[in-house]
């Protein structure tokens, strides 16, 4: 029993997000999480397309051994997490893988281009937003919410508990309500 509890407990700290009861900010942040998430599926249905055409023009181009495998892996990489990270579920873990993929870009855009704003700035951006869900998580509109409010529930926590430490007691109340 004590291992379960315990099991859960990193679960609750997984996926509980750094967020404040702003509900403006916090539309903000599920607008942004649901846009970045949509409009990265489109790259890993890209890569997949053309496998051998992506491997040869930019996994191999940056020295990675096995491109085809590496290509793969970007492309499943974009392919579930950015429809885990559009949901809200599992966010932290999808922002990161995502956010990998983005650095691997921006060094193939720097290997191949030097250092161009233009070459890098969609994947510079990409890589800032996947950056921050990967710290913050997913806010408060988002299946990890819900896991995290199941999840306090299971080990006798209270719904406000769900509120991550440095959120005033105000808002907590606001949340509760």
């Amino acid at each position: 029993m004590r291992n379960s509890s315990s099991l859960l407990s990193l679960g609750l700290t997984a996926l509980r997000s750094n967020f404040s009861a702003n509900y403006p900010s916090q539309i903000a942040w599920t607008v942004l999480r649901v846009v970045a998430g949509t409009v990265m599926i489109h790259n890993g249905l890209d890569k997949l397309g053309d496998i051998e055409s992506f491997a040869m023009a930019y996994v191999q181009v940056i020295g990675l051994p096995f491109p085809i495998f590496f290509s793969y892996v970007a492309a499943l990489t974009e392919l579930i997490g950015a429809p885990l990270l559009l949901l809200g579920l599992f966010t932290r873990p999808a922002a990161l893988g995502l956010f990998s993929t983005m650095l691997v870009a921006m060094y193939h855009h720097i290997k191949v281009a030097g250092f161009s704003i233009p070459y890098l700035e969609l994947s510079a951006l990409y890589s800032a937003v996947f950056l921050f869900f990967a710290i913050n998580g997913p806010g408060m509109f988002a299946v990890d919410t819900l896991l995290t409010s199941w999840l306090g529930a299971m080990l006798g926590q209270s719904s406000t508990s769900d509120m991550p430490v440095g959120v005033e007691t105000s808002e907590r109340e606001l949340v509760a309500k």
